[in-house]
């Protein structure tokens, strides 16, 4: 099924996915990968789907969608393998144009340093650049890439896109523990973020079964820490940990608030303070979601703050 959806994306609204690469062919085989270990590793681009069989059938799946009466916010590559590695992409992303609908690529970057690739993505509205790691040993060890990528041109080509692209650019890194999750390379992740100067961060961490059983998400006190590393160079940052649709709607209830908030990002303590006091609500909803195990109290340089509880693979209890 080349196109799919629409599903609730915090970063993209209602996304109506296209899958242009047939499952598993990408230039990683990423250690945390949620489609498995990559079955054809590759770099060279290729022909995969002709650009009319996508076109068709995203713009029969557009008409279904709207005389169902929904919305659909963005038309996002996010395929079983890596978008660019599709010769057409570029063509597939003028062709879907005259439905007036804003297009989306998540692009794990490792080809942004061919030119031709650059001169594509241009055509997308929004663009995601994978940024696990810039220091070679761990970026090998994270996304164990094919053995002819180099990341200092990886990297170039990040800063060469980002001085010609005019649409909404943002970078996603995820965190695996023990393996990415240490402050010297969240310390050169964050450098070179503030050179990209993204639109947006976002940290992730893997909530899906990985390719790699020995794969598990840092705790909530770490992706804190990465958070205030990665802040302390570029802003916004923000999680991006599987909380998805109406989590992140405001509402009355200050309990759902405050967990639609540090779902995004942590909270300083002075900060859940003035959202209680603004409620009129007392210091124990706090010590309750705390007992519920839905909130997380952890500290960082001396201040305290509040984090909520990751959802972990087979914890559907507070997702």
């Amino acid at each position: 099924m080349i196109a799919f959806g629409p599903v609730p994306s915090r970063r993209l609204g209602r996304s109506l996915g296209i899958n242009n690469i047939p499952p598993k062919v990408c230039s990683y085989s990423c250690v945390y990968c949620q489609v498995g270990r990559t079955l054809n590793m590759q770099t060279e681009r290729q022909v995969f789907y002709k650009p009319e069989r996508i076109l068709e059938e995203v713009s029969a799946k557009v008409k279904s969608v709207r005389q169902a009466g929904e919305a659909i916010d963005y038309l996002s590559f996010v395929p079983d393998g890596e978008p660019t590695l599709d010769a057409n992409l570029g063509r597939c992303l003028e062709m879907l144009q005259p439905l007036s609908i804003k297009t989306a690529v998540i692009t794990n970057a490792s080809l942004i340093w061919r030119e031709d690739v650059r001169a594509e993505l241009m055509n997308a509205d929004w663009v995601s650049l994978k940024v696990d790691s810039v220091i070679e040993k761990i970026w090998r060890k994270t996304n164990r890439p094919r053995r002819d990528l180099r990341l200092d041109s990886i990297l170039d080509g990040i800063l060469q896109f980002r001085k010609i692209y005019g649409g909404e650019l943002v970078t996603e890194t995820m965190l695996v523990k023990n393996v990415n999750d240490g402050d010297q390379n969240l310390e050169e992740v964050a450098r070179f973020l503030a050179r990209l100067k993204p639109a947006r961060a976002y940290l992730s961490i893997p909530i899906r079964p990985p390719a790699e059983k020995s794969v598990h998400p840092p705790e909530e006190e770490v992706v804190n820490r990465a958070y205030q590393i990665l802040s302390s160079h570029v802003k916004p940052v923000e999680y991006l940990i599987g909380y998805e649709g109406d989590a992140f709607a405001s509402s009355g209830n200050v309990e759902e608030n405050l967990l639609s908030t540090t779902a995004v990002h942590p909270m300083r303590e002075e900060a859940v303070k003035e959202l209680i006091q603004k409620s009129g609500s007392g210091w124990k909803v706090v010590q309750e979601l705390i007992k519920q195990g839905r909130l997380i109290e952890t500290e960082y340089e001396g201040q305290r703050f509040y984090v909520r509880r990751f959802a972990k693979r087979g914890d559907e209890a507070h997702g």
